[in-house]
């Protein structure tokens, strides 16, 4: 796709309604600008907290670990940072 956007006030650009729908770009979401030498980038950044969730879980999941186990884990390697860092 070939088209002209224009810069607005406050330096607001508008993307067509067409890549927004294709793209799901929704009010709100954040993007990286890059400038390689007066060439912009534009490009999504995606949310990595749902994806990397579903990983976590995925993981859990494959290593028949169930959320206590997790969080019991999880107190134990706190204790033992927290006994190395007092030194």
């Amino acid at each position: 796709m070939d088209t002209t956007i224009q810069v607005r006030q406050r330096g607001t650009i508008t993307l067509p309604a067409d890549l927004r729908q294709k793209y799901q770009i929704k009010q709100g979401d954040s993007f990286q600008l890059v400038d390689l030498d007066g060439l912009f980038l534009l490009t999504p950044l995606k949310p990595m907290v749902p994806e990397l969730s579903q990983e976590i879980e995925r993981l859990r999941l494959e290593a028949g670990l169930e959320i206590d186990d997790l969080l019991a884990l999880l107190r134990e390697e706190r204790e033992k940072y927290t006994a190395g860092n007092d030194a």
